[in-house]
């Protein structure tokens, strides 16, 4: 009787145990663990016998991370990267440090490696040369006359750390009395000179020279170098690979902190329709996390290549202040970066678009990717729209 009873209370409830087996199936394949299998077939004969690892978002890109190193077997060598949620990983391959870093059979730099988990996966590649094998050509400082260093150790007391300050100035500055519009940009050290930055530098100095020699308009760049905790600072949620989010605190020093200070010391215009923010990778999203935290602040921003995969929640968060929002946005991601990053953008911009009465650009480059050489290309494109009065504007580039 028991037994007859709870098959007429399943038939009862069929669709809600259902709706909960479905349930549970979801979360299931959310909370996923993904094992990526990469294989080495083909390495440089010259140094067989040096330990190679790989570094990608998966491990804080750290070159020589314990564990990350690649074993023997038969004719090949394997390194296994466990516990993957279901996502787009990027990666490259030394020998220990940047220095020693997998290159082409030319000696150039070659771009991260890409692979899209959601199942266990078996990649494969070929490691043509390594950097170090080519003569380097020393770098240069290439920084303009416009550009120094404003501090080395700028406390940073939200965080307990210094940062090193660069400060660019146009070249009528000392000339006039005029007021600027201060743009803020994060990973300093990669914007204006080749000396100090990782995989070439932005070039943001000689792109506003010219510029402003064309009639745009003039403003002051300040430079905010990363750190070690790039990752954490940049984010302001909590995030499974990287930590404790403290992207709250960062925010808050750059509008507490260092904005007044700029404001004080140099001929600003300090209202939210001339205080822009910009960066890329974690900068990017950092930079749109601000302009949504912080709209009396930051009211007109560069959205370069954002890494949205790493804080899930800032659609949400669009979705809560959209409504409020009335700044200007400009978006970019290269196509050649992978579809969820595109997907994942187009999301948000969308959201925002539908919600919002901000102004919005938003390309996307099917033949750029993720670096500064991509975000060069379209720096001068980002700075001249968000100058001028503007317009709405989605545009994918012709292949």
């Amino acid at each position: 009787m028991k037994n007859n009873r709870l098959l007429f209370l399943l038939k009862k409830k069929t669709g809600t145990v259902l709706l909960l087996l479905l349930i549970f199936f979801v979360s299931l394949q959310a909370n996923a663990q993904f094992t990526l299998r990469i294989e080495l077939v083909s390495i440089p004969a010259n140094h067989l016998d040096d330990s190679i690892y790989v570094a990608g978002n998966f491990n804080r890109w750290d070159p020589g991370k314990a564990g990350y190193h690649f074993l023997k077997m038969d004719e090949k060598r394997i390194v296994e990267v466990k516990d993957l949620a279901a996502d787009v990983y990027e990666f490259k391959f030394t020998r220990g440090d940047w220095k020693r870093v997998e290159a082409s059979v030319d000696g150039k730099d070659v771009g991260n490696k890409m692979v899209k988990i959601n199942a266990d996966t078996i990649v494969q590649y070929e490691i043509a040369a390594w950097k170090d094998d080519f003569v380097s050509v020393p770098k240069e400082h290439t920084a303009s006359n416009q550009v120094h260093v404003m501090d080395t150790a700028f406390f940073i007391p939200q965080l307990n750390r210094t940062r090193r300050i660069w400060i660019y100035l146009p070249e009528d500055y000392s000339k006039s009395k005029k007021r600027y519009p201060v743009l803020y940009m994060h990973d300093g050290q990669n914007i204006f000179d080749t000396y100090t930055s990782g995989f070439g530098e932005w070039e943001v100095d000689e792109c506003l020279d010219s510029l402003i020699k064309k009639g745009k308009q003039a403003s002051i760049v300040v430079g905010i170098d990363n750190s070690p905790q790039r990752f954490n600072e940049y984010n302001p949620y909590d995030f499974q690979q990287f930590g404790k989010g403290e992207g709250d605190k960062y925010i808050e020093f750059l509008a507490q902190t260092l904005k007044p200070f700029i404001d004080d010391k140099y001929r600003t215009l300090s209202s939210k329709e001339n205080t822009i923010i910009a960066g890329s990778s974690m900068g990017g999203l950092i930079s749109y996390y601000a302009m949504l935290k912080l709209p009396d602040v930051f009211g007109k921003g560069g959205i370069f290549s954002p890494a949205f995969w790493t804080a899930p929640e800032i659609k949400l968060f669009t979705d809560s202040v959209a409504g409020k929002m009335s700044s200007k946005f400009f978006f970019y991601m290269g196509g050649m970066e992978g579809g969820n990053y595109v997907k994942d953008m187009q999301d948000i911009q969308e959201k925002l678009g539908e919600k919002s009465a901000s102004m919005i650009y938003s390309v996307i480059d099917p033949v750029s990717g993720h670096n500064e050489q991509a975000w060069r290309k379209w720096f001068g494109e980002f700075y001249t729209w968000i100058m001028a009065d503007g317009f709405n504007s989605v545009v994918k580039v012709k292949e």
